[in-house]
């Protein structure tokens, strides 16, 4: 008996929601532990807690071949960019409200489509240009440039996301081509070696609770991730890929019961005006006809989570197109 489609979208979309929620929570106490340490040393505690879970999950990659990349210069390049994602991310958590930060970060779907014309060679129709144009004026918004002091936060927010938004157009560039191993333990072995590298300068030594709390964050990547993944499987890319802006209820909740942050005036309308701009990006290629390479529907994998392994190559071919999702979807259609 086929399902109703409705249903599994349904399905879907509430575990998108969850998955959401947990990433928000992993932020929470990647911003406990920002009080006390620098971004690089809680990368570096992450990265290593979420070897273990990562080289399992890869146990189970059955391809035949080798950890040398197809691609070297466009891997190096992600690796690079997947570095910088990680440790600005990190330090806006630790450093802005959290609602300001993904206000930021959810500027990366307008970045990807930008970057994808002349990466991809993707054709940008005017409609999806006035939408980047409208969104990017909402991160003006949210910053306020010239009445409020800009800290070094939000220059790591935006450097976040616009080093996030160039590594997912270089794997939609090269993932074909690439295994999915090489593109998760790369930039994993990448920020272990250069977080190492860093933490003789800025180690503070950490009591048992708060390395337990280093664990929990690459647990929670982990099980966020889970919960994505099986949404994708059940649901189409266009039902489950705006749940993202979820996570800014979240940080308005949390931000307000943990850290005695508010939400203002403008980081609530430059969040809308972004927010509305992301979701018709999204729609415009859920459409169809309207874009080559769908380069945000395409793009899966949540930014600023150096330990979450890639969405893609645990779907399958017809679940990884924008339209994909659930066997009775496919069928419907």
């Amino acid at each position: 008996m086929t399902e109703n489609p409705a249903n599994t979208n349904l399905r879907g979309a509430l575990l998108a929601l969850l998955a959401f929620a947990v990433f928000a929570s992993h932020d929470v106490v990647i911003k406990y532990l920002g009080g006390s340490y620098s971004p690089f040393q809680i990368v570096f505690f992450s990265v290593l807690f979420g070897f273990p879970i990562v080289t399992f999950l890869l146990m189970r990659d059955a391809s035949e071949g080798n950890l040398r990349p197809r691609h070297p210069w466009w891997t190096a390049a992600r690796t690079f960019a997947a570095v910088l994602t990680g440790v600005g991310a990190f330090y806006a958590f630790s450093t802005l409200p959290l609602a300001q930060v993904y206000a930021i970060l959810f500027a990366g779907p307008l970045l990807i489509t930008l970057m994808a014309i002349p990466m991809l060679g993707e054709k940008v129709g005017w409609r999806r240009g006035l939408a980047v144009l409208v969104g990017l004026g909402g991160v003006l918004v949210v910053l306020q440039p010239g009445s409020t002091e800009l800290q070094a936060g939000h220059v790591a927010a935006l450097g976040a996301a616009c080093t996030g938004a160039f590594a997912s157009v270089v794997v939609r560039k090269i993932g074909q081509d690439e295994r999915s191993v090489v593109l998760i333990l790369y930039p994993m072995m990448a920020n272990f070696v250069l977080m190492g590298a860093a933490l003789p300068f800025v180690y503070e030594p950490m009591p048992l609770v708060d390395i337990g709390a280093s664990a929990v964050i690459a647990a929670l990547a982990l099980v966020g991730t889970s919960c994505l993944i099986y949404a994708y499987r059940h649901a189409q890319a266009v039902i489950v890929a705006p749940m993202q802006y979820s996570q800014i209820i979240w940080a308005s909740l949390y931000g307000v019961l943990l850290f005695d942050e508010s939400l203002d005036r403008a980081t609530l309308i430059g969040t809308g005006i972004i927010v509305a701009s992301g979701i018709y990006i999204v729609l415009r290629e859920g459409r169809g006809g309207h874009s080559l390479n769908t380069p945000v529907l395409r793009t899966r994998s949540r930014t600023g989570t150096p330990v979450a392994p890639r969405i893609g190559q645990f779907l399958s071919p017809e679940q990884r197109r924008p339209g994909g999702g659930s066997a009775a979807d496919r069928k419907a259609g």
